[in-house]
């Protein structure tokens, strides 16, 4: 598979495609699940509720933002996929991760959920037949390919583990 050309996502999504290596997305993805588990394995339920300033979210709130988004973009690359021509709204982030009620479960069921839905989102992507991975859809008012909602996907979450291991890991207080 090639890597998605600009004009098959929207430009505030070059960023996070920007940042996956190579062009094969799906050993990416596979790969991501196996070190997301491991990034989280050490960590303590205190390090789930840390946040390095305030107004930003918690650890379990970025892992939940993670699951969740995933859940959507992949959700998208189906419709896509599928054939479906309608046009697919966008989200408000911050609405998903308020009403999420991460602080109320524990770091290791959100980073095993985000197991389970990368696990789906890999079987969704190996289900499409080759001539899928090019179809063309709306979401968010923006043109999008199936190819590109995978490598969107790998991204948001490099995009995010960055955040976590340069700004939160660190500057948790050890006790």
């Amino acid at each position: 598979m090639k890597r998605p050309e600009p004009t098959e996502y929207a430009e505030s999504h070059a960023n996070y495609v920007s940042k996956v290596p190579g062009s094969d997305v799906l050993s990416v993805l596979e790969s991501q699940r196996v070190q997301m588990l491991q990034l989280f394995a050490g960590r303590s339920e205190r390090d789930g509720s840390f946040r390095y300033s305030p107004g930003k979210w918690t650890v379990k709130e970025v892992l939940g933002h993670i699951n969740d988004t995933e859940r959507i973009f992949a959700y998208r690359a189906l419709r896509i996929a599928r054939g479906d021509q309608t046009p697919l709204p966008g989200f408000e982030q911050d609405d998903f991760v308020k009403n999420g009620a991460f602080s109320g479960r524990t770091l290791a069921d959100l980073a095993e959920e985000f197991a389970l839905v990368r696990g789906a989102s890999l079987a969704l992507f190996r289900s499409f037949p080759q001539e899928a991975w090019l179809r063309r859809g709306v979401a968010s008012q923006k043109e999008v390919t199936v190819r590109a909602l995978a490598f969107v996907i790998a991204g948001h979450q490099i995009h995010h583990r960055i955040v976590l291991e340069e700004r939160y890991f660190p500057a948790i207080p050890r006790a």
